[in-house]
């Protein structure tokens, strides 16, 4: 058990940035680093979270926006290097922790309610 742990160690990373909680269901931002050739840059990618997954280094987190008429999602794992910040911009109301029934919902359907705080 200890050796895992240890294992686990050597691959997260020392610079990484705080991660707020959140669970399916919320609204995020996900601000992710990508490299063209010798150029960088941060693009933001906002969706709501399907699913979280995995434990230690193997922990995914599952993002889905629609990007006209078309769902994209996208997966993240939650040490890699190229994420720079994650925000929540709202917290959703869902009674399951993986919420693969949201890719079949179209208009009003596929509105989340919002916990208030």
């Amino acid at each position: 058990m200890d050796l895992i742990k240890i294992a686990e160690q050597a691959f997260l990373k020392e610079d990484a940035p705080v991660i707020p909680e959140f669970k399916s269901g919320d609204t995020i931002s996900v601000h992710y680093k990508i490299v063209e050739g010798n150029k960088e840059r941060i693009q933001i990618f906002k969706g709501i979270v399907i699913q979280i997954k995995g434990t230690g280094t193997t922990k995914t987190f599952t993002v889905r926006k629609m990007s006209g008429n078309v769902g994209v999602e996208r997966i993240f794992p939650f040490n890699s290097p190229y994420i720079q910040s994650i925000t929540v911009d709202r917290r959703g109301v869902v009674r399951r922790a993986r919420i693969y029934y949201f890719r079949d919902l179209t208009g009003k359907k596929a509105k989340i309610k919002e916990k208030r705080m």
